[in-house]
């Protein structure tokens, strides 16, 4: 079964493209490689790569009608779409980039998968999409469940909960099946060492530790130290990240044997929304204790003033995809996350 993977060429997109051949499906990934790297894909991966923008309509329907030459003549079954810019600072400084990347372009992925629908021609493509805990912005309690009011704080976030509204009203309009992930803090990296974290600009705390550990950046800030914790520094939730690639997989499988025994053109459907994540969550300064265990190496770390918005603690409740799609994190151990992560920024840097 052939399958769209949008933004496979980066995190954690290219380790979904992994599951996604495991689990026995062929990938086609398309990325404008902005961020994407083309030699993952093509070199590491070894799936057909398209390159170019998801809202390029034109593209889109040689894809999903399989007539473009990476398709080999094979329609596309579903979507998984994890294409978005997502630096939060610069969506603050640029929103304009963040809704024509982030929103735009999936409203014209949407409608394209809805085309067979409203030309009477065929149901809806199916669709995961990737979103986020940035759409609950800071929450009043925590865990986070699914039913934790979504507050964005920030352009990132908004554009993320504005597809996951889009993917309602095409659910109830059009029958569009989707499946929604919001996932916490993705960390670590394949165990194989093939695939991992690399950012341009890198702005995740664990891969800018391993960078100071390693020598190539002077230290790392930590932005508060006099938080409600037992420690003082932020706590959040790390999911590995094979972790959210097996949960994609899950999602998808279930999507695809609810459309295939139940869809009909134009019956209403609901997305069904997960948190991906833990349940539990590493300070800080936890996080900086285990990697200088892990590496043996010391770090420098200067305590920097809180980041405006950031809450004490972000912790999921991912009980309802525990249940419904049965996953459960292979990857909890922060050592082990952390291990993984470092295997790959060797590796990747030598």
């Amino acid at each position: 079964m052939t399958l769209l993977v949008t933004g496979g060429a980066g995190y954690i997109g290219s380790h979904t493209v992994r599951a996604l051949q495991k689990a026995g499906f062929k990938p086609v990934v398309l990325d404008n490689l902005v961020y994407g790297h083309r030699r993952i894909v093509e070199e590491v991966l070894g799936v057909p790569l398209v390159v170019g923008q998801v809202g390029d309509r034109a593209l889109l329907d040689q894809v999903l009608s399989g007539e473009h030459p990476a398709c080999a003549g094979e329609p596309v079954q579903a979507v998984l779409h994890f294409a978005a810019y997502a630096y939060v600072g610069e969506s603050v400084q640029d929103p304009a980039k963040y809704y024509r990347n982030n929103l735009a372009d999936s409203l014209t992925l949407l409608e394209a998968l809805v085309e067979p629908v409203r030309s009477g021609t065929g149901p809806a493509i199916p669709i995961v999409f990737s979103s986020t805990c940035a759409t609950y912005g800071i929450p009043d309690t925590v865990p986070i469940t699914e039913d934790t009011p979504q507050r964005p704080i920030n352009p990132y976030g908004r554009s993320k909960w504005m597809v996951e509204q889009l993917l309602k009203d095409f659910g109830a309009a059009y029958g569009l099946p989707s499946v929604i992930f919001r996932y916490f803090n993705a960390a670590g990296a394949d165990p194989a060492g093939d695939l991992g974290e690399d950012h341009t600009p890198e702005t995740h705390l664990i891969p800018l530790v391993l960078e100071a550990l390693a020598g190539r950046r002077s230290g790392v800030e930590v932005y508060g130290d006099d938080y409600p914790t037992a420690d003082g520094t932020c706590i959040r939730d790390y999911i590995h990240v094979c972790d959210l690639a097996d949960a994609h997989v899950l999602g998808l499988k279930q999507l695809l044997l609810r459309d295939l025994s139940t869809q009909r053109m134009l019956t209403p459907v609901k997305p069904s929304i997960y948190n991906l994540g833990t349940g539990s969550g590493f300070s800080v300064q936890q996080v900086l204790d285990a990697a200088k265990a892990i590496t043996g190496q010391n770090l420098s770390a200067e305590i920097a003033p809180r980041r405006s918005g950031d809450p004490p603690i972000l912790v999921a409740s991912a009980e309802k995809a525990r249940t419904e799609l049965h996953w459960a994190p292979v990857y909890q151990d922060l050592e082990v996350i952390l291990h993984h992560a470092w295997k790959w920024h060797r590796r990747s840097r030598s």
